[in-house]
């Protein structure tokens, strides 16, 4: 699988702590090594795009969407980037 990042998630990306930035990152590595491990809290969200959810901690999450062999990272902040994923 391959990663694609929108505009929208590189943005909310830069407006991350460091501590933050660094477990997107590790969430991220764990979704491309096996993307069902526990740690991720990995569920598909109720829209009829096809969103998925990811943890990166309690507090924050970013959402993505699967298309053929590609994700492609859409938002990442808290629970409040859900109503916009």
């Amino acid at each position: 699988m391959q990663i694609f990042f929108t505009k929208s998630f590189k943005k909310d990306y830069k407006k991350l702590p460091a501590n933050i930035q660094k477990a997107v990152e590790k969430q991220l590595g764990w979704l491309l090594e096996n993307p069902d491990p526990p740690s991720l809290k990995l569920k598909k969200m109720q829209d009829p795009r096809g969103i998925w959810e990811v943890r990166i901690t309690r507090g924050y999450r970013f959402t993505f969407q699967i298309e053929e062999d590609a994700y492609i990272m859409r938002r990442l902040g808290t629970h409040d980037i859900l109503r916009n994923a």
